[in-house]
């Protein structure tokens, strides 16, 4: 069993791909994969959507469908989620890779109140896709930081960190 986690950043080197790609030492009990593809996904049109599908696109749904979870960390772009991210849920909406599927939102960003508006269209997405949310966390630079691979910050935001990760079982 393992999780999925994407990053909605299409930035490189992205503070959001960095946090996910600790996920594996800072759960050592758990499985990650980190599906870095995003970009290589082509524009989701209704008349593309059809077989045969593009190559990324077979890849992008696999990966989802075989994850017993997934796990979403993004930033905000103005006020809302990077096109990459969403062209990618886009690719998911007439196959149902996300229907009933354990999904962690995150926002990382650097301080608060930012995010709060890329939160909350990336949790309609997930709903519309039919996604089980099971929650939305928001989380923040000043209090969480990656460093040489490992995540640190004050206790609550670990402790947060901890939880939301644990209601995908």
């Amino acid at each position: 069993m393992h999780y999925l986690t994407v990053s909605g950043s299409s930035r490189s080197p992205s503070t959001n791909t960095a946090l996910l790609k600790a996920f594996s030492t800072f759960f050592p009990d758990q499985h990650f994969i980190h599906f870095e593809n995003l970009i290589s996904l082509p524009l989701y049109t209704v008349a593309a959507d059809k077989n045969p599908l593009p190559p990324a696109v077979v890849i992008w749904r696999k990966a989802v469908f075989d994850a017993a979870g997934v796990i979403i960390a993004t930033p905000e772009y103005i006020h809302n989620l990077p096109a990459v991210l969403k062209n990618a849920l886009e690719w998911l909406a007439s196959s149902g890779e996300l229907v009933g599927k354990p999904v962690l939102a995150i926002t990382y960003l650097p301080n608060e109140p930012r995010g709060e508006k890329a939160m909350r269209s990336l949790t309609w997405s997930l709903k519309a896709l039919d996604s089980n949310v099971v929650a939305a966390l928001p989380l923040y630079q000043n209090e969480l930081e990656v460093k040489e691979g490992e995540i640190k910050g004050t206790e609550e935001a670990l402790e947060m960190l901890r939880e939301a990760v644990e209601l995908l079982n």
